[in-house]
């Protein structure tokens, strides 16, 4: 085989069985999700249905797709009352399927990427559903970030600071070309850092392709998933991702508008999201386009690692990835208008 597969079926069933998770019966697994770093599926193994969650093919960055960390973190969060998934085993046995992974319930519910279930899709219920997101933020970041095990997932002070000297030094690592904006915007966060006025669990990917809703009305955020670059840090950070990705009607497409169907009537604009978010936290949300600069320039960088992966052949059969040569100047672009900086998306 010329890439090592990301399933191998015998032994993940014997793997299943040792933990008593019914490994000795018949398996059967698919894909799913829209990720682009680390990789699910969904596995149905003597009548049960659970979810598997593992890292991409090797080689890979430094300190990145640690499915030992994130499946603690979600295992500390539940243990706080957020809402997580329940994780049932963790291999850290490269010999199962060559890297670590673990094992969740699978959940019965609804993810919105580019089609809305019966039960969202009229103008009250599209309104319903972005504001339950952004009210499952809220109460993510209500969660006690200096209490029991919590507090041992990061080190808020110096957050800010760390994310941009992290991921300027990753540019040179992940990509081949010369994009003078990325320095540009990397000097601008530098210089105009604001301070942090608070701390919380921050999730690093939140936005509505990252949640699960329940399967019927009433309108409810049944899980947050996908909890790889979770921290402890700046809930701003969170906040202006989520508005930074969100898509509204009229705004430039960018490659994280993972769940477009949000451009269609009836959807609250960008601005309603952060009045919502105030209101239900009572933030001062003054220096948020500092934020949302951070989140697509942070994005531009992954986004060009995932670009490079494909051209050296690691990503073969990725539709995304080509899209990137693109895609990550315009995100660039994009930061650069927002950081009020000369920015050339056609670089």
């Amino acid at each position: 085989m010329p890439l090592p597969p990301l399933l191998v079926i015998d032994p993940l069933r014997e793997y299943l069985a040792s933990v008593g998770l019914d490994g000795a019966g018949e398996l059967h697994a698919r894909r799913i999700g829209d990720g682009h770093s680390n990789v699910t599926f969904a596995i149905e193994v003597a009548g049960r249905r659970l979810v598997l969650r593992r890292g991409p093919r090797p080689p890979l960055p430094p300190t990145t797709h640690d499915m030992l960390r994130e499946a603690r973190v979600q295992r500390v969060l539940a243990g706080a009352g957020a809402r997580v998934p329940r994780i049932v085993a963790v291999c850290d046995d490269p010999a199962v399927l060559g890297g670590p992974f673990y094992v969740m319930e699978h959940l019965d519910g609804v993810v919105v990427t580019d089609r809305m279930p019966a039960h969202l899709d009229d103008p009250a219920a599209r309104r319903e559903m972005v504001f339950a997101a952004v009210d499952a933020l809220a109460e993510l970041h209500g969660v006690d970030a200096a209490a029991g095990p919590v507090s041992t997932l990061g080190r808020p002070d110096g957050y800010l600071a760390r994310q941009v000297d992290r991921f300027a030094a990753l540019w040179p690592t992940v990509s081949r070309r010369v994009l003078p904006t990325v320095d540009a915007l990397a000097d601008w966060l530098a210089a105009h850092r604001p301070a942090s006025l608070r701390a919380s669990v921050v999730h690093g990917d939140y936005r509505i392709g990252n949640l699960m809703f329940e399967p019927a009305a009433p309108v409810r955020v049944q899980a947050i998933l996908d909890w790889e670059m979770a921290t402890l840090g700046d809930p701003l950070a969170d906040l202006g991702y989520m508005v930074a990705t969100y898509a509204e009607s009229g705004a430039v497409a960018t490659p994280l508008e993972l769940t477009p169907v949000t451009r269609g009537d009836g959807f609250p604009s960008r601005a309603d999201l952060v009045d919502r978010y105030v209101e239900r936290t009572g933030a001062d949300v003054a220096a948020l386009a500092w934020y949302q600069v951070l989140a697509l320039w942070k994005a531009a960088v992954f986004c060009e690692a995932i670009h490079t992966r494909w051209l050296d052949g690691e990503r073969p059969g990725d539709a995304f990835a080509p899209t990137l040569e693109r895609g990550v100047p315009v995100l660039l672009g994009e930061a650069a208008r927002l950081a009020g900086i000369a920015g050339d998306a056609r670089r």
